[in-house]
């Protein structure tokens, strides 16, 4: 009897390890191994398919949403969120928050903690905004855009709990406030691991920032929105700072870093000040690009870039990154060392490279100097200030060698037109304006006269909409002296972009 209880445990052993191997636990001569996969295991589903019925539905509750007050109307307080968030049984802090702020950068870093954290097998959700074509694309999970039929059920499922808080407030929520109610709820739903959010507006009374961050990621800081943060970078960089606070630490847990974690951009020199200040009266450490990490290399590569990353751990190298730009291989190293101080990697001590490799090699930023076609090649970029502006500017510049390049641009009516145009100036050899979809758009033969100040009279087209404009762009750009060196790139604000996307049959992302 004991030699065949002996034999089949012997056999359960032996199928087990057959039927293991390879799964997520292998039985090897040193026992029992965790499997967490390599570089090629980082795969997930194709998302499922909305059907009309769904997206009908996605439409009628987006209406819904949008009659309440929009996101540019600011009332500077977290009292409705976070009334919104005790109801719900504070979701906010079900998972592990990464925050992104700044003014230029944070959807494109913020996708690559995103795709990093993915290739590190955590379960990751994404806030951002706003979005390019439909608000599912404000909040991601494993990758992709929420389903619409789970944004229309947590929406739902919340709903009672908005109009209690509209009940007992003087102001009812706003449209941004609820997408982040909904974004939480559904995080918490998911369940996820990590979220990755980047700010609406600011930072201090952003929505938001209901949420304690163990890392707060600052991006550069500049001039945009002087009506809601202030006319300077100082105060602008005060909003901002925000996102920086203390950790809500429990004194006898001895395994939790006691500290929360800044991770800040380049940025203006009085921006800085303001930032390192807040992490001094919060108790917060500080890693700043330039100091403890930094991109010491960008190789322009077919598709997008070769880096170097001087990380918190250690250098990070033979890197590929499908975006352009060299303002892109700094946002790189910005989302490296968000990582790195989530993971708790420290002098000596890197991320798996192979991981770090991949979540680079997959990492997307849809609207961000984005080809939608090769002939002519045509690229759109949700550019909507003088600072990205000049990023993009620059990118054309260093990544692409065009004989002729034809802009096709749409900018706000609260926006700086003159700045943006100018940045763009020296690398567009034509330029044709038009009227993008939304109201808050500058009028096309008005925003035409301001650009032939900058371009001159010759090189300024005007079209009343956007399909007409990128034919106008691509008859120029199919010049016959000059056709095979042409580029068509559509820029102006996130809408432009969006409006662009769908011209071209792009899905939501």
């Amino acid at each position: 009897m004991a030699e065949e209880k002996d034999r089949e445990e012997f056999e359960v052993v032996d199928a087990i390890a057959e039927g293991t191997d390879g799964g997520p636990v292998e039985i090897t001569d040193s026992g029992l191994t965790l499997n967490l996969g390599g570089e090629d295991d980082y795969e997930e589903a194709a998302p499922e398919q909305a059907t009309p019925e769904e997206l009908a539905e996605l439409a009628q509750v987006t209406a819904e949403l949008n009659a309440r007050a929009p996101e540019t109307i600011i009332e500077p307080s977290l009292e409705r969120i976070e009334m919104l968030m005790d109801l719900l049984g504070n979701p906010e802090r079900s998972f592990h928050v990464i925050q992104v702020a700044g003014t230029n950068g944070k959807s494109s870093t913020a996708r690559m903690i995103d795709s990093l954290l993915r290739s590190f097998h955590r379960r990751v959700g994404l806030v951002t905004s706003p979005h390019l074509q439909l608000v599912t694309e404000r909040i991601g999970i494993d990758g992709h855009p929420i389903h619409p039929r789970d944004f229309v059920r947590i929406w739902r499922e919340i709903k009672p709990y908005v109009e209690m808080v509209d009940s007992r407030s003087d102001i009812p929520m706003s449209t941004f406030e609820v997408l982040v109610g909904i974004s939480y709820a559904a995080f918490a739903d998911a369940p996820i691991d990590v979220a990755v959010v980047e700010v609406g507006l600011g930072g201090t009374w952003d929505a938001t920032n209901v949420v304690n961050a163990e890392v707060a990621v600052v991006m550069p800081v500049g001039l945009d929105h002087t009506d809601y943060l202030g006319d300077t970078i100082t105060e602008i960089a005060g909003e901002k700072a925000g996102i920086i606070k203390a950790r809500e630490h429990d004194a006898e847990d001895v395994l939790t870093p006691g500290e929360n974690i800044a991770i800040l951009a380049e940025q203006d020199p009085e921006a800085m000040r303001v930032l390192l200040q807040r992490t001094v009266d919060v108790g917060a450490g500080v890693a700043r690009a330039g100091s403890e990490f930094a991109a010491l290399e960008s190789r322009i590569a077919v598709g997008g870039q070769q880096l170097s990353i001087q990380g918190l751990g250690g250098m990070y190298e033979d890197i590929f990154l499908p975006l352009h730009g060299e303002h892109q291989a700094k946002n790189a190293a910005v989302a490296l060392a968000a990582v790195e101080a989530f993971f708790g990697a420290s002098a000596g001590h890197p991320l798996d490279i192979a991981s770090v490799r991949t979540g680079f090699a997959k990492a997307i930023s849809p609207g961000r100097l984005e080809r939608v076609r090769t002939s002519p090649t045509t690229f759109l970029d949700a550019c909507h200030n003088p600072h990205g502006a000049k990023a993009l500017a620059a990118a054309l510049d260093r990544d692409f060698d065009f004989a002729r390049l034809i802009g096709v641009v749409s900018i706000f009516t609260d926006k700086d037109a003159t700045g943006i145009l100018t940045a763009l100036e020296s690398v567009l050899t034509e330029v044709v304006i038009t009227q993008n979809t939304s109201p808050r758009a500058r009028d096309a033969y008005e925003l035409a006269e301001l650009a032939r100040d900058i371009f001159g009279e010759e090189r300024v087209y005007v079209e009343p909409d956007l399909p007409s404009a990128y034919t106008q762009a691509v008859e120029l750009a199919e010049d016959a002296d000059v056709q095979s060196g042409s580029g068509i790139v559509i820029t102006g604000s996130v809408v432009t972009a969006g409006d662009a996307r769908a011209l071209f049959g792009k899905e939501p992302a």
